[in-house]
């Protein structure tokens, strides 16, 4: 008996409930559609996440950052109003004795201020990881207690201390019969230093600090089967280990001290004459421009050559360090 055998359609299931070559195409491509629906979405998902603090970036950072720009392309007349004037509050600034004696003002701040902030902070740091200290939890607070006090505050609580006729250094005047004044000129750099390092030194304090927890206890261990003491276990293992984080600190303690403003605006009007000018930094002379002088463009101008010599003076102490760690 013979039987006529009718051939597999295309589309028509094997044997085994197998799909034919037309079917094995469109379960491969509805497959690679739902891949690429999915990955689509994926990727939404994470702009949703990155959204809201890219939208704050653009309106709070970029934004002012490229008005200021345009705007110290120009200058405010009483006629004409807005004038294009291309570079000239640039080159009027590169002239001007009052800005560049800011500029050494904060520089000059800046070498005082930072190595002892450091120094008292890897101490501090130091002192809290040698489990040696008795009420652990009291000294790590006190420590880090000042960082929490306003700018503001603290500036004023100095202020009255400091104060020759009415603080605790009249006080002390008083008692001994000296003549001390910490807010006279030859020493009020110093006294911003005492406040902006009181303020600051419990922040690098704890940054230090993290540092010395990741160390792990079997270098110490080894230590101790080797003979070494405390001093010798600091030399060798904990203060190699701050190098990363002395970086981070020193690069935001430069930005902060080239934007010095807080301390010595408030204790302008506790000082003396003219002890403290209103271009004693340069954020103060840019503020008084702005703000009093009625020249915000020029106060641009001003702002913009500040943050490139902060990122130039950063990516400077950054690359030394990049440099020293590949040799």
């Amino acid at each position: 008996m013979t039987t006529n055998a009718t051939p597999l359609s295309a589309g028509a299931p094997g044997p085994a409930g197998t799909a034919g070559p037309a079917g094995t195409a469109a379960v491969s491509r509805s497959s690679r559609s739902s891949r690429k629906a999915h990955k689509t979405a994926r990727d939404w998902r994470g702009w949703k996440f990155m959204g809201p603090f890219a939208l704050v970036f653009l309106f709070v950072f970029i934004v002012p950052l490229v008005y200021a720009i345009y705007t110290s392309f120009f200058q405010s007349r009483l006629v004409g109003g807005e004038v294009f004037v291309g570079w000239d509050n640039y080159a009027r600034l590169m002239k001007d004795a009052q800005f560049w004696s800011g500029v050494g003002r904060v520089v000059q701040f800046t070498v005082i201020q930072v190595p002892i902030m450091l120094i008292l902070a890897a101490a501090f740091a130091l002192a809290l990881d040698s489990l040696r200290l008795h009420g652990m939890r009291f000294f790590r607070v006190a420590v880090f207690l000042p960082y929490t006090i306003p700018a503001v505050v603290a500036t004023l609580m100095w202020g009255f201390i400091y104060g020759s006729k009415y603080g605790l250094v009249g006080n002390i005047n008083d008692l001994f019969g000296w003549n001390l004044d910490l807010l006279d000129h030859n020493v009020i750099l110093l006294s911003l230093t005492n406040i902006v390092t009181w303020e600051f030194t419990g922040y690098n304090t704890i940054i230090f600090f993290a540092a010395l927890t990741t160390i792990p206890r079997s270098l110490y261990e080894a230590a101790a089967i080797d003979g070494a003491n405390e001093f010798r276990v600091i030399r060798a293992i904990k203060l190699p280990e701050l190098k990363g984080s002395l970086v981070i600190t020193i690069i935001f303690s430069i930005i902060g001290s080239f934007q010095l403003f807080n301390e010595p605006q408030i204790l302008q009007a506790m000082v003396p004459g003219n002890t403290i000018t209103t271009y004693f930094t340069p954020n103060m002379y840019a503020y008084n421009l702005s703000f009093l002088g009625g020249q915000a463009n020029y106060a641009a101008a001003l702002a913009i050559v500040m943050a490139l010599l902060t990122m130039a003076v950063a990516y400077l102490v950054q690359w030394r360090s990049l440099r020293g760690q590949m040799k």
